[in-house]
Parts: C-alpha cells; sequence; structure tokens
C-alpha cells in the first residue's frame, strides 16, 4: 500500500511552510501580497475591466470577485461579498455577491458566451440548482444587474500565464473605494475580521 505519511514516518516532525506576517495594520494590497498572491485571476479580469474602461467600482469588484476561493471554493461569489461587505460600496459587493449565479446564464447581447470550460467542469448537461436560478431571476431585475454581469465578462478569460498584473497598479482604485480600517484590515472587530 502507500504510505500516508508521504516519506515521513509517523511521529517525524512535518516540514510545514509558514507564511510571511502581515504588517501591523495589513492593508488590501498587503493581502494581495501575502494571502491572495498570485491571485493571476483577479488580477488580469481587473486589468481587463479597467482597460475596457469600466468605472472604478466594477474595476474593484473584478478585483474581488474570486480572492474568497483561497477560503472557500462553493458559493464563493456570497463569500466574498460578505467578507468584503463592511470595506466597499453595496454596489461592489452586490456585483461580487450575483457574478456566481450569472456566470451559468448566457447574454450573448452584452457579449457573454456560456464558458465552454464549464462543460468540462460541470458537463454539458449542467443545470444550476434551483437556489441559483433564483439568484439569477433576482439580479435580472435588479438596478445593480450590469454590475455583476459586467463581473462576468471581465471573468471570463482572464487566466493567461503570461499576462502579469501588479496590484499596486490598483492602488488609486483601492484608495477611491475600498474603506480601510484604522486598525488594519482584519483587526477592526468587524464581524468579518
Amino acid at each position: 500500500g502507500t504510505n500516508p505519511f508521504g516519506n515521513r514516518l509517523p511521529g517525524e516532525p512535518v516540514n510545514v511552510s509558514r507564511l510571511a506576517p502581515l504588517p501591523a495594520q495589513p492593508t488590501l494590497l498587503d493581502f494581495f501580497r501575502l494571502r491572495f498572491a498570485p491571485a493571476t485571476h483577479v488580477l488580469q479580469s481587473a486589468d481587463k475591466a479597467l482597460t475596457s474602461g469600466y468605472p472604478e467600482e466594477i474595476v474593484l469588484a473584478c478585483l474581488l470577485h474570486d480572492v474568497a476561493q483561497v477560503l472557500m471554493k462553493a458559493d464563493h461569489g456570497w463569500w466574498a461579498a460578505q467578507l468584503f461587505e463592511p470595506y466597499v460600496s453595496e454596489q461592489v459587493s452586490f456585483a461580487i455577491r450575483y457574478h456566481q449565479a450569472l456566470r451559468f446564464y448566457p447574454e450573448p447581447a452584452v457579449g457573454y458566451e456560456y464558458p465552454q470550460l464549464y462543460n468540462l467542469i460541470f458537463g454539458t448537461d449542467y443545470t444550476p440548482p434551483p437556489y441559483i436560478e433564483a439568484a439569477h431571476k433576482y439580479c435580472r431585475d435588479h438596478k445593480w444587474y450590469m454590475s455583476a454581469r459586467l463581473v462576468t465578462i471581465n471573468d471570463l478569460y482572464s487566466f493567461d500565464p503570461n499576462h502579469v498584473v501588479d496590484p499596486e497598479k490598483f492602488t488609486d482604485i483601492i484608495g477611491h473605494h475600498f474603506k480601510h480600517p484604522k486598525e488594519g484590515l482584519g483587526y477592526d472587530n468587524s464581524p468579518v475580521a
């Protein structure tokens, strides 16, 4: 059989790499450098939105939309929205939350086709569960529908391993639209800290 301990014998110490410490008052960019890295996908998504001339709040939503996947893969849109709700506008939180449901519903009129990758991941006969369908219907009638849809549009094809984006590029946008707590992100006694 296989050794469940790898090449190590039971009782031998495990070689665990430690995370670099965060500064005393960490900022969102510190989390990008020290916890979310490399975060290539969300950086490319935000870069695509910025290059396309979308409003800064959409760029910020693109920058944050999938970082919760570091913690939680399932329902990552809801988790990320909750994680950032104390620090961003309602519109940004809405866009992050509902991108997850909208991604399963093509809308060719605005440039969003169903990703072929999803056929490989979920199967060609996949139907989203009822709660995703309900979220999609709710979002379709909401005033910020296009904010969430723009996240899905900029989410597509932001997986180029050769397209490197420095998080510092978004310093001004973060400064304009992200409410950094004076105690530092994660130390502010908010419900998500």
